[in-house]
């Protein structure tokens, strides 16, 4: 997945002080656009970079795709080249986390001891995986989020021959429809009744459960965990709460992810589901979030959202730079994310209600061609568009969903 990068020039008047020195804490691509949205927006401030892991910046998309399958070497998922980011005028520190922050002082003490301060702070932490009981010391049982889960699951594939991916949301369909291609035996288990429901509405989320059947995917929809089921210190199988037990020589848990916020614990800040905002992404004086970690007040929607998608990322990023100097412009996008799976894209703008009320009617194409358009209604208003295999006309779907905002409130499922 990649987002687009908007290079026009801000001209928006500045009415607020510009910050002397910005600190960024989070290496990934928020924190990396926020800087380079500020460098083009014209600031010529001290930037420092604060990030946990020890690589460069990187996209996360293509750890489930591209890199997990082999098709590219780990270095072309990385943001920018290293001289692009030497350009940047920016100071890296990677490879040591943040610890705690005084939002009073705006004051970051990470784990390795240092003390960093900035007149305006970005939170960029992200989310980290959620886990299974028993899943810690257990060999065989991954997750998937940074480069190096990454690496690592792609070699402990090409050495295993049965897979139990458990969840059924965006990233396990997608690590499920990766393996497939590299000859695992893939059996995907999760509560709903086919993978991504939730995202893409029970007619369309049928027709990905279809394409991976079709391809070999074992499902098990509906379905909840027991336990892993483990033997000399690795996993054997997965146990249901049917009876049910999956032999597995690999398990990959992709059960969604948890905010990192625990470092903001006595910061004096709101935390709930992520780093509260208000409608400029704004948590406290000088104090921002982007990304995963980020919950603002969306003023179209009219409530609290947080959304963990790359295309957020970026545009979040890129209005918090205007808004640390002086645009003053609430963040009201449009959802918007995709996936590729096997030979399909699926895009979804706005959002999909899970209600029983809610009515899908496809405007372009057809599901039998494997290219079609669906458009989603819940009390008479347009609240989102679904595409499969049709990425020009969706996007020219999404002004439905546009201007539906534009008209009212569109509520959002508890999902997002």
């Amino acid at each position: 997945m990649n987002a687009t990068v908007d290079r026009t020039p801000d001209t928006t008047p500045r009415t607020l002080h510009e910050p002397a020195d910005v600190l960024v804490v989070g290496a990934s691509a928020a924190g990396l656009t926020t800087v380079e949205a500020l460098r083009r927006h014209g600031y010529r401030g001290t930037v420092t970079v604060l990030g946990a892991e020890t690589d460069p910046p990187y996209d996360r998309p293509p750890l489930s795709k591209q890199v997990l399958a082999g098709g590219w070497p780990p270095e072309r998922a990385q943001l920018r080249p290293p001289d692009a980011l030497s350009a940047l005028g920016a100071e890296f520190i990677l490879g040591d986390p943040a610890v705690g922050l005084d939002a009073t002082t705006r004051t970051v003490r990470t784990a390795s001891g240092r003390t960093l301060r900035a007149e305006a702070v970005v939170v960029a932490t992200g989310t980290r995986p959620r886990t299974l009981p028993g899943q810690t010391g257990l060999a065989g049982v991954h997750v998937l989020r940074t480069l190096g889960d990454a690496l690592a699951l792609r070699a402990a594939l090409l050495g295993s021959a049965r897979l139990v991916v458990v969840g059924d949301g965006v990233l396990g369909a997608e690590i499920a429809a990766t393996a497939r291609t590299m000859g695992c035996d893939v059996t995907v288990v999760g509560p709903q009744p086919a993978p991504m429901a939730n995202q893409l509405g029970h007619a369309v989320a049928e027709l990905l459960a279809d394409l991976h059947t079709a391809r070999g995917t074992g499902l098990r929809p509906g379905s909840g965990v027991r336990a892993l089921v483990g033997s000399a210190g690795a996993v054997t199988g997965v146990s249901l709460d049917n009876g049910e037990v999956l032999p597995a020589d690999l398990v990959v848990v992709a059960i969604g992810g948890d905010p990192v916020t625990g470092w903001l614990r006595d910061s004096g800040l709101r935390v709930d589901n992520g780093l509260v905002c208000d409608s400029r992404c704004r948590a406290g004086q000088g104090v921002y979030a982007v990304g995963d970690v980020a919950r603002w007040h969306h003023d179209q929607l009219g409530e609290l959202l947080r959304l963990e998608n790359r295309t957020n990322a970026g545009e979040q990023a890129m209005a918090v730079a205007a808004n640390i100097l002086g645009a003053d412009r609430a963040y009201t996008p449009v959802p918007y994310f995709w996936t590729d799976q096997f030979d399909t894209k699926i895009q979804v703008h706005g959002v999909v209600p899970a209600g029983a009320d809610a009515e899908m009617a496809v405007v372009d194409g057809d599901p039998a061609t494997g290219r079609f358009v669906a458009r989603y209604r819940r009390e008479g208003r347009v609240t989102g568009v679904v595409g499969w295999n049709m990425p020009k006309q969706t996007r020219q779907r999404r002004q439905d969903v546009v201007d539906a905002l534009a008209g009212g409130r569109v509520r959002t499922p508890a999902s997002l």
